[in-house]
């Protein structure tokens, strides 16, 4: 079997202008990867071989900083001047390119569920000190075949800013179709170039269509610069005047009304979503809409995105009827539960001695306390109720930081229960 370096190449799975892509083995961690190598040739260009040179050094750098569930990880790189190749995290769906015609765009709920989660891998990225630049649908990969399910992941920062917002290190690199105009004429660039972009790939999966269209660059950046885009309904009749307003706000021209950040950008996704998402069961709920509701609760405040990403993968949504036993007492407890919707009730002996609402944490004293541990009450529900359930071996199976944090908040939680506790004792 062919290899490059320690890897070994299984096969091309795909080829632009610069490379050819591999999925390949790493023989020592027994994990399938992607292989991007570099075409000899263009290394050694007289013209643009330094540039590209440059492209692989920029995305080699990146290894081991952006450690993100929606952002495709590098795990290793060679470049020099005669053999470049960089190895990265295989993700075998293909990319958005598949979803951006008119016959085959997906659900306009879909569509808001992937945009929300690229702003907050963006959010990650800037917050790391890097601004993508050459965000569009071939770079944002789907990890399912099918593109109405699984996650997406967002790869190729060869052409990022890495560093203070005004450092351009390489110009003249990207999509024109999906630049804003910023960076056509190669201003000064912060997040907000890749918020532009982002709302041409949200305006293309909407629509199926760019919003600028031309016979060359030159004519579409002509009009990124000075013409206005039709709007999304006159090409599709679905989509709501929320998102249109989102998308016309994200690709606003003037840096003065696009969006400042990602925070205020995603916070309308997550707000259009609820508006236009009918009641669901709570096992079929949308990554977005069950990473807003984790973030809501006090409980989550110190966690990281990745870390509330994380427990929405670990995690088990259900929605109970009014008078479910959730936990009884004297069970053997291996999961604890936090109430996302309705009240619960306290009981120990047929008395009420609580009652829980939305946001709170229920049964974790069994999972963290001794071995063999036996739940102290009986928890019922009082109205429908929904519930975020997290078994004990996946928070033991969870990262060490996302799991300390689980600690630090039961103190929290434990701490301000013994509070209570003594006031009542007081004031009997």
């Amino acid at each position: 079997m062919e290899k490059v370096g320690k890897y070994e190449l299984v096969r091309e799975i795909g080829r632009g202008a610069t490379s050819t892509v591999y999925l390949g083995n790493d023989p020592f961690t027994q994990r399938e990867v992607a292989i991007k190598v570099a075409f000899p040739a263009i290394l050694k260009d007289p013209k643009r071989g330094r540039l590209n040179t440059q492209l692989f050094l920029n995305e080699a750098a990146l290894i081991g900083k952006l450690s993100h569930p929606h952002i495709v990880q590098i795990y290793d790189a060679v470049v020099d001047d005669n053999y470049c190749y960089i190895v990265m995290e295989y993700v075998p769906g293909g990319t958005l390119e598949s979803v951006c015609t008119p016959d085959k765009l997906l659900p306009v709920q879909r569509i808001v569920e992937i945009i929300f989660k690229c702003t907050r891998a963006l959010d990650f990225a800037f917050r790391a000190g890097i601004i993508h630049r050459d965000i569009k649908p071939a770079n944002i990969l789907l990890t399912s075949a099918d593109a109405k399910q699984g996650d997406i992941k967002i790869s190729d920062f060869g052409a990022a800013i890495i560093g203070a917002p005004d450092r351009t290190l390489i110009l003249g690199i990207g999509s024109p179709a999906y630049m804003s105009p910023q960076q056509v004429q190669d201003r000064r660039l912060d997040q907000q170039t890749d918020i532009y972009s982002l709302g041409v790939v949200m305006y293309q999966l909407l629509t199926g269509q760019l919003p600028f269209q031309g016979r060359n660059s030159y004519d579409i950046i002509y009009q990124i610069i000075n013409a206005e885009p039709r709007r999304p309904s006159a090409l599709r009749s679905d989509i709501p005047a929320a998102l249109e307003a989102i998308v016309a706000r994200a690709m606003s021209k003037e840096l003065e009304t696009r969006y400042p950040n990602w925070e205020e950008f995603s916070d309308d996704l997550a707000q259009a979503f609820r508006t236009r998402q009918a009641k669901v069961s709570v096992g079929q709920m949308a990554d977005l809409e069950k990473f807003e509701t984790l973030r809501s609760f006090p409980f989550f405040a110190d966690f990281s995105d990745v870390e509330i990403w994380e427990v929405v993968r670990f995690s088990q949504w259900t929605r109970v009827s009014p008078g479910t036993v959730i936990i009884r007492d004297g069970d053997r407890g291996d999961f604890f539960c936090f109430l996302a919707e309705g009240e619960l009730k306290v009981l120990k002996n047929g008395m009420v001695l609580e009652m829980l609402t939305s946001g709170e944490c229920v049964g974790e004293m069994a999972v963290i306390g001794k071995a063999q541990p036996r739940r102290g009450a009986d928890i019922v529900a009082v109205t429908e109720a929904a519930l975020v359930r997290i078994s004990e071996s996946a928070l033991q199976a969870a990262s060490d930081a996302c799991r300390v944090h689980f600690y630090q908040s039961f103190l929290a939680v434990l701490s301000e229960r013994l509070a209570a506790a003594n006031v009542r004792l007081v004031s009997f």
